[in-house]
């Protein structure tokens, strides 16, 4: 059967929507609202992504997870008829690189995954707390002694994930500006096919260098270890360590990033929900306010991914081998039969944990620890040195990351 062919049978003749759908003018936190009408009356519809290859939307929270639990469903992104985010994306995939782990299936992805685990362990996140608090304070007293306004991003956001996922990696500090750059174009659902090769060739050679560097004199840190570890003894090879040290080092940096100003700015947004952060002396509490965070922004907007690898029947619709299927995970932290007013920001929400932020099954994120532990910190820290946070421009002014893999905004002036 024709692509088109597969169009019309799926969509009554119609022509399937273009995906990610587009989100309602003045409600930056809220998913599109097309969403919550297909979850309602249309679980599993037929839209197309960038380049008009078809897959099956899947907006319902209960469907999600038991694909997600589903092995018959591949991460694998160079299978034919994958529904990548772009062409750049696609280009990457397409390299001839080995996949990173999370774009493999098991056993292989567990047994690569298991490498860096005992690196973003709660044990570990726990441990890291007097050094992110070191991290977190000393940004707090650049901003102080520098006064407002300044951009929320470039001055905290962005360094404190950058700096700690680095110190983690063993990635020099003066190398943040590279990694950050090259990892702007990588996400970027605009980016041409030039330019993402041209960063990750750029990123991959940087990394390579690095590897070898550490090989000949290894320091306590993960690169150090998995190649002396594990690429040493040939349970890995340089080009996959590459490959997911390029993983980690982006996911470890832009995900937190957008979470802590998108976060701050919806909390000022909720004054109410602020001052229960800012105010909170039970650190049960200020974790149940990160869970209700991550679940109400879910700034990994353009649905989890997976193609069917035979047929299977998911509540009553049937997805044939070689079809793509896109899992809103906006849509599903949304659901009404799951989330009491899902559309409303309540940081004690008591079951906000049960989010699929961070995905769900073997492939959940590796890094939610150490995410956790950084927002958990980093959230009550500002807003208590800075009592009087506000923006410093208009609401139309901000410039959000429609646009890209990881929601946000480019920057936030804030003042006090």
């Amino acid at each position: 059967m024709t692509e088109t062919a597969l169009h019309d049978s799926a969509t009554g003749g119609k022509e399937a929507p273009r995906y990610p759908l587009a989100r309602a003018t003045g409600c930056p936190f809220d998913p599109p609202p097309a969403l919550a009408e297909l979850r309602e009356h249309e679980p599993f519809t037929r839209v197309q992504v960038w380049d008009g290859t078809p897959a099956w939307l899947i907006t319902r929270y209960q469907d999600q997870r038991t694909v997600l639990a589903d092995e018959r469903f591949s991460a694998d992104t160079t299978k034919p008829g994958f529904p990548t985010q772009s062409a750049g994306i696609a280009a990457r995939r397409r390299s001839g690189n080995p996949l990173p782990f999370i774009s493999m299936d098991d056993p292989d992805h567990n047994r690569v995954r298991r490498m860096f685990t005992s690196y973003f362990s709660v044990k570990r996140a726990r441990a890291l707390v007097p050094r992110l608090t070191e991290i977190i304070d000393g940004l707090l007293d650049d901003m102080e002694r520098t006064g407002g306004p300044v951009d929320l991003v470039s001055s905290f956001a962005l360094p404190l994930p950058s700096l700690v996922i680095a110190e983690i990696l063993g990635v020099p500090r003066a190398d943040q500006h590279l990694f950050q750059s090259r990892s702007r174009v990588l996400i970027s659902m605009n980016s041409t096919v030039e330019d993402t090769m041209q960063a990750m060739n750029e990123l991959g050679d940087y990394l390579g260098t690095l590897i070898d560097a550490k090989v000949k004199d290894p320091q306590d840190d993960l690169i150090s270890n998995v190649a002396t570890e594990h690429m040493l003894t040939g349970a890995t090879t340089r080009s996959r360590l590459v490959q997911d040290a390029m993983l980690l080092l982006i996911a470890g940096h832009e995900t937190t990033t957008n979470m802590i100003a998108l976060g701050t700015l919806a909390l000022l947004r909720n004054p109410e929900q602020l001052k229960a952060v800012r105010d909170a002396e039970d650190p049960a509490a200020v974790a149940g306010a990160v869970e209700e965070m991550l679940r109400y922004l879910t700034i990994v907007h353009t649905g989890r991914r997976r193609i069917a690898t035979e047929d299977v029947e998911i509540s009553g619709q049937l997805i044939r081998a070689g079809e793509g299927v896109i899992l809103a995970n906006d849509a599903a932290n949304r659901d009404a039969t799951v989330f009491d007013e899902p559309d409303v920001l309540d940081v004690a929400r008591p079951n906000a944990r049960r989010h699929l932020a961070f995905g769900q099954g073997t492939h959940q994120c590796l890094g939610q620890n150490l995410a956790r532990q950084e927002l958990q910190l980093a959230y009550p820290a500002l807003l208590r040195r800075f009592p009087t946070l506000r923006p410093a421009i208009e609401e139309q002014d901000i410039r959000y990351k429609h646009d890209a893999v990881v929601y946000g905004v480019y920057e936030l002036p804030v003042t006090w």
